[in-house]
């Protein structure tokens, strides 16, 4: 017999909670360019997904265009805020 945990034994892993931190923290370091490349990075995940069919997602707003709108939104916000702080650094 096996001591190690079977599958269905296996304690619970919060990995996800440890990526969500993670990029939270990488957001706060690096602010906008952080979101912006978050958001573009899932924006094109999602552009593959649904080119292979994919039109309901485990995302908590399911449809893949409205997870692509606000991953659209997310990208262009971030870059406004990018526009914002260079004209700040010129003025």
């Amino acid at each position: 017999m096996s001591s190690a945990p079977s599958q269905a034994q296996a304690p619970y892993d919060p990995l996800r909670l440890c990526i969500y931190a993670t990029i939270a923290a990488l957001a706060w370091l690096l602010g906008p360019v952080a979101v912006v490349g978050f958001a573009l990075l899932g924006f094109a995940g999602y552009v593959r997904a649904r080119r292979r069919g994919l039109t309901r997602s485990k995302c908590v707003l399911r449809d893949t265009r409205v997870v692509l709108a606000y991953l659209g939104t997310l990208a262009l916000a971030g870059t406004a805020a990018i526009a914002w702080q260079i004209y700040d650094l010129i003025t």
